[in-house]
């Protein structure tokens, strides 16, 4: 029997190696068992998945030609919309692009468990809260020497790696505490901000983009990851950190919050360096401070159970392309000649 195909659009393929590829790259593991999946940048009669079933496109504005196009080819055919990060947080605000997209799309699908909120309340009947997950990793000792900050992410403003820059320049004078730092230099001045500081500060580290299991490593040997972002749909680093026994500092936005939980004790306010620095004080000085961030991650891990997310896709998916007649198996009990 012929299995359905399922195109999934991503406007980050591999080489980019960021958060929207690898939420492409897992969501077609989960579904090909079941179906044909294809992953392409772009969507059109010549592009991988031209005669799929269901379309699954993340990011609203960046993805928008081919959710049009789609819309244009296969009116009648299904379309599930992700909103990632920036879409969600800006661009269905303002982009006449990423609200087309909003509209076309028959379900919706949020990163976060504080997403849905961030909808005008007559498309929230369309939306699936969908958690990422990632495989857990056993907890790794600590050393009580000091304490290793790691901040994973490119270098681009939503990021915000110039609040980490200046928690590493306040507390320059600090030799027990590290600054790590993993991602490429998509912003040219970013970039150059990292090579200067790391030559000043010499407790940060500027390592580059590396490869996922490289960083989930490091991710695993820090004592906490620092996620500074002012703009996140739900960032899988954090997730990685949770299931690492890593505890997490983040700004105090929805994506952070509809991950670690509104009661989550390691959260400062967003472009606050000042509070940043705070916290890992604070986290050096007293260790009963990192276990209690340890035990409230460990509290949310279930919820980025792989098995979890599979199931929620998997569930999207068989909603929107139920089998026909001819597909489902006869189960009844047979006579015995």
């Amino acid at each position: 029997m012929k299995r359905k195909e399922i195109v999934i659009v991503t406007p980050a393929l591999a080489s980019a190696n960021n958060g929207n590829w690898q939420t492409a790259w897992r969501w077609a593991r989960f579904l090909s068992a079941d179906y044909r999946v294809h992953i392409t940048d772009a969507w059109g009669a010549e592009r991988p998945g031209a005669d799929a079933a269901l379309m699954i496109a993340l990011h609203a504005r960046r993805s928008a030609a081919s959710v049009a196009a789609w819309h244009a080819a296969f009116p009648e055919r299904p379309l599930v919309l992700v909103l990632t990060g920036t879409d969600l947080y800006r661009d269905i605000e303002t982009d006449a692009d990423a609200q087309r997209s909003l509209a076309l799309a028959q379900r919706l699908v949020v990163l976060n468990e504080a997403g849905p909120a961030r909808l005008p309340p007559a498309l929230r009947d369309r939306v699936t809260v969908c958690l990422q997950s990632a495989t857990p990793r056993r907890a790794r000792p600590k050393t009580p020497r000091h304490l290793r900050a790691l901040m994973v992410g490119h270098l681009r403003d939503e990021k915000q790696p110039q609040i980490y820059f200046d928690a590493a320049r306040a507390l320059a004078h600090c030799t027990d505490i590290l600054f790590d730092h993993i991602g490429g230099g998509l912003d040219p001045a970013l970039a150059a901000q990292a090579r200067a500081l790391a030559a000043q500060q010499p407790r940060y580290r500027w390592l580059g983009a590396l490869p996922h299991g490289a960083t989930r490593s490091r991710i695993a040997a820090a004592h906490v990851l620092v996620h500074p972002s002012r703009m996140e749909g739900g960032a899988h680093v954090v997730i990685e950190a949770v299931v690492s026994g890593t505890p997490v500092l983040a700004s105090r936005i929805d994506g952070n919050v509809g991950l670690l939980g509104h009661g989550y004790d390691g959260y400062f306010e967003p472009g606050d360096a000042t509070g940043l620095v705070t916290l890992l004080q604070r986290m050096r000085d007293d260790p009963s401070m990192l276990a209690h961030l340890r035990e409230q991650c460990d509290r949310r891990a279930p919820l980025f159970d792989p098995a979890r997310e599979r199931r929620t896709v998997l569930s999207l998916a068989a909603e929107l392309l139920p089998p026909h007649p001819q597909e489902i198996p006869d189960e009844r009990p047979r006579k015995t000649p």
